[in-house]
């Protein structure tokens, strides 16, 4: 079985339209539907259920899909690393970072990172953590900073550091004035978070899940300086990790009462092909946090 057949089948079933898997692969649509018949007539099952404007996949189209990724995966990871050995290779990393740790924490690495190794290109895409994660499974990126939670057997891991989720709120707030906030007290406020997806906001739901409590959302948004200018102003309150806090923000912070930690891990597809140039920047990343961290205990 050729590979070009279940690049053009990924395409259509990732998008469920062969008009669209035509204008990616940038193929006329003729061309993709008669490579869907010849793949079907030569494993002798159908794929796709076609409706007059709809595609959906059968159930042996949802098995090969599965399949299909493993095997253009390891397609791709092989060319990569027969390029290398021929002295082809581009020296790119691509490497996932949530919005809010790649606005604070990352700009001083990824900078001393292209000081080290001018020659490699580093494309950072921002996004959050479960769609990184997603994107990292599917060979899309290949290095993602994520927030360590259930053990994932289609991921390498390795720690990178440990951050604490604050409370935020302004000066002349009440919670100012105390030690430490429960939950309850703080799902009384109206909040200010980030998006669905992101981990800022996958903690915080999973708390108030954990309290039987629902969430007075009144502002949604993935922009830190918002979230710190509607928390200065006194139209809500929020939770930001520590590194986000700056002397001139003029937001006071204080933990849960049980505190609340994440745990951040740098993470990689297990058995995957990781080319020189991230293998650097996987050595580079690790050494400078732990760097950063011994500093920060000292």
């Amino acid at each position: 079985m050729e590979i070009k057949p279940l690049r053009y089948f990924l395409a259509v079933a990732e998008r469920l339209s062969f008009t669209r898997a035509a204008e990616q692969l940038h193929i006329a649509q003729p061309a993709i539907s008669m490579a869907m018949k010849k793949l079907e007539s030569e494993l002798g099952v159908t794929l796709f259920h076609r409706y007059e404007r709809k595609v959906s996949l059968t159930d042996e189209g949802r098995i090969l899909k599965e399949y299909a990724k493993k095997v253009v995966q390891a397609a791709d990871d092989t060319e990569l690393a027969m390029r290398e050995l021929d002295g082809m290779a581009r020296g790119e990393v691509r490497v996932g970072i949530p919005s809010m740790l790649g606005s604070y924490y990352f700009p001083p690495i990824l900078m001393a990172f292209k000081h080290r190794y001018p020659d490699l290109t580093l494309r950072v895409i921002e996004g959050g953590t479960w769609k990184l994660q997603q994107m990292l499974e599917a060979g899309e990126i290949d290095l993602s900073v994520i927030v360590a939670e259930a053990p994932n057997p289609q991921l390498e891991t390795r720690a990178l550091t440990r951050e604490q989720m604050l409370v935020a709120v302004n000066a002349d707030h009440p919670f100012a004035q105390k030690a430490a906030i429960t939950p309850a007290e703080f799902f009384k406020e109206e909040l200010v978070m980030f998006r669905e997806g992101y981990f800022h906001r996958r903690i915080i739901d999973r708390l108030a899940q954990a309290h039987n409590i629902t969430p007075n959302i009144g502002f949604e948004t993935n922009l830190i300086p918002l979230i710190k200018s509607i928390i200065k102003q006194g139209f809500g309150v929020s939770t930001l990790l520590g590194m986000v806090i700056e002397e001139n923000d003029e937001l006071v912070t204080r933990p849960f009462d049980n505190n609340v930690w994440l745990d951040l891990t740098i993470a990689w597809r297990k058995g995957g092909y990781l080319s020189k140039a991230n293998q650097v920047f996987l050595e580079f990343l690790i050494e400078q946090t732990e760097q950063q961290n011994q500093r920060f205990n000292q």
